[in-house]
């Protein structure tokens, strides 16, 4: 398949040639990634989800991220902390909060994917969240919120008073 070309026209994007689904996929991680490059601020929750969705929902195993954001909310880093199996993820707390100290996060939002499709939170991701806000209020860094990639849909924590 020949490369094919995007042309920006004011908002849109007029594609030129043929364009694979994974083609596809790829352009839209360039474009997110340009919204979310460090110092971006982090105040549209569909943004994120959208950004969140491009990066976890076609992994085949279990990813827990991070993005870590300073005390206006704007992204200092994204990070994929932890990678488990096709149902289930270790996380441990004290790496979070080292790695949280260390890029000197004042703020994080916590994500991981269900390769299921179906992102409804289990008891333990309910669990290591709120070992993840014990873990990190101790050093002055809040929890925003922990999203759940599962297929097209992402579910909030925070919205579900999770946090």
């Amino acid at each position: 398949m020949k490369p094919f070309r995007a042309v920006r026209d004011r908002k849109a994007y007029t594609i030129d040639g043929c364009v694979s689904r994974e083609e596809i996929v790829a352009f839209a991680l360039k474009l997110v990634a340009r919204r979310f490059k460090r110092g971006a601020n982090l105040t549209s929750s569909d943004a994120t989800r959208d950004f969140l969705r491009l990066k976890l929902a076609n992994y085949e195993h279990e990813v827990f991220c991070a993005l870590f954001l300073d005390s206006q909310h704007k992204l200092v880093a994204y990070e994929e902390l932890f990678q488990g199996t096709i149902d289930g993820c270790a996380v441990y707390p004290r790496e979070v909060v080292k790695k949280a100290l260390s890029i000197n996060a004042a703020a994080i939002i916590f994500a991981h994917n269900h390769p299921s499709g179906h992102p409804e939170p289990s008891q333990a991701d309910i669990d290591i969240t709120r070992r993840l806000v014990r873990a990190l209020t101790a050093v002055e860094i809040r929890v925003l919120d922990h999203c759940v990639v599962g297929g097209d849909e992402v579910v909030s924590f925070a919205e579900r008073g999770l946090v």
